[in-house]
Order: C-alpha cells, then structure tokens, then sequence
C-alpha cells in the first residue's frame, strides 16, 4: 500500500485536533510531524513508504525531545519539595523592609523556580534596597542576611 500526501495530511490534522482532547501536549508533535511527512511527499512523490514511516517518527520525536527539553522547564514548581541548594547562596535585592520576627520580599537576580520575587526573614533589620544573600529556606521563606 503506498500511502499519499493527502493520507498524511489528514491524519496530521486529526492528530493535531486529538490534542485538544487529550491532556499532555505530547499528540500534536506528533501531528506536525504528519503535516511535514505530507509536504515532502507532495514535494517528492517517489519516497517509499518505510522512508515515509522513518521521518515522520524521527520529526516526531525530535519536535518532542525539543519540546521536553528546551521549552518545557520544569520552571513553574511550587516551593514544596523544592531544593534548598537551588537557593543558597543567590543575591537579591529587598524590595520591602525586613526585621526579625516580620516578613519581608526580595527580588532575586534571575528568577528561580518560576518566581523573581520572594518572601524572606531576617535575624537583622534590613531595609528595603539593600543587597541580600540567601542564607537558609525555611519552609516558604528564604532567610537572608548582608553578603
């Protein structure tokens, strides 16, 4: 059986609409790599059928290790579970007063795990502009002192 483009591009585009249903964003990779498979056959209609196979599952897979590894960072974890060395050690700047026993904020250079700003305390009173280091985490708080 030799496959067209037209079977290809159908079937890219119900995948590509599978996507909707199904949770993940894994199908649509999938999908996209249907739709190129369906352009180069259209290009070139000589191409074999396992030839056909082969790229589509490479383009396939290559679109979805980019997709897991580039663009999909596991950069919007919550601070529970989260490790301490992650933090330890990063500048920041205040950006509200801190004094012991009341919370303050601070803006870190570059945001970590999805969030530039953090709630932080100090043994200190601290005031807002001030460049912080972070010392320790403690639960949802970073405590920080003068670097």
């Amino acid at each position: 059986m030799q496959l067209e483009w037209w079977h290809w591009a159908v079937g890219g585009i119900l995948l590509v609409i599978a996507e909707l249903a199904l949770p993940g964003f894994v199908v649509i990779w999938f999908g996209l790599g249907a739709l190129l498979v369906a352009l180069l056959l259209a290009l070139l209609p000589d191409i074999g059928l396992t030839t056909q196979l082969l790229v589509w599952l490479m383009v396939a897979l290559s679109l979805l290790a980019v997709w897991f590894k580039v663009f999909r960072r596991d950069a919007h974890k919550t601070r529970i579970g989260m490790s301490q060395a992650s933090l330890l050690g990063e500048i920041g700047l205040l950006t509200h007063d801190v004094a012991p026993f009341q919370k303050g904020q601070m803006r870190l250079q570059k945001p970590m795990l999805g969030s530039e700003l953090w709630p932080c305390i100090a043994d200190t009173a601290l005031c807002a502009g001030e460049r912080v280091k972070v010392l320790a985490v403690e639960g949802s708080l970073l405590k920080v002192g003068k670097p």
